[in-house]
């Protein structure tokens, strides 16, 4: 099986089990990008994000750039060498030069079925909003918010009595699921992109 080299960027609590998968997966994780560390609690004492801590504890790169435009981060990527970069929940907008590093470009997994609930909290809205379906997008990034290319769609059912803390986790282990499944398809060049429809889409 051909592995391929992954840049993995994400921050929360969300994006953890996608990281796990990939790194349990044949495929090389190169290194981690995660926002930087912030003061936590009433002491603010500075706490790691959770995507950090995991990548630490498996001995893989960890990179906390202030900001993804400045040219030492793009160098870093270019040194990493990925074939993809995938983000889950990372918190910050990719330039067009990252976009555009990888063989395979950018990915992300996106906890909504998207043109739905782009951008931030889409578990929480879909609750909020008493939907009944919710799910998991792997997409094609491009410049704009959420708005890249759909590669794979898995729709998840929302329980009337569920709340969005356990609707939260069973959407992260759905994700990380579908990665690993869209990463074979991607190799094997079995995806199809189809474009978002712009007029359903919400925030």
């Amino acid at each position: 099986m051909q592995t391929l080299r992954i840049v993995f960027m994400g921050t929360p609590d969300f994006a953890v089990p996608c990281l796990q998968t990939l790194l349990e997966s044949p495929h090389s994780v190169v290194g981690v990008f995660t926002q930087p560390d912030k003061p936590q609690g009433r002491k603010m004492v500075l706490t790691p994000p959770p995507v950090k801590v995991l990548a630490a504890e498996n001995g893989v790169p960890v990179f906390q750039p202030e900001k993804m435009k400045d040219p030492a981060t793009l160098e870093q990527l270019k040194v990493l060498d990925p074939d993809l970069i995938v983000v889950v929940a990372y918190g910050r907008i990719l330039p067009r030069a990252v976009l555009e590093l990888p063989r395979y470009g950018c990915i992300n997994v996106h906890a909504s079925l998207l043109p739905k609930y782009r951008g931030a909290a889409p578990i929480q809205w879909a609750i909020l909003d008493g939907e009944t379906e919710t799910g998991v997008t792997i997409m094609q990034m491009d410049a704009g918010l959420d708005t890249g290319d759909i590669l794979m769609v898995e729709p998840v059912a929302i329980d009337p009595e569920e709340t969005s803390g356990e609707l939260f986790d069973r959407v992260s282990a759905v994700g990380a699921k579908t990665l690993v499944t869209a990463l074979e398809k991607i190799k094997a060049g079995e995806l199809t992109p189809q474009k978002q429809d712009d007029a359903q889409a919400t925030m």
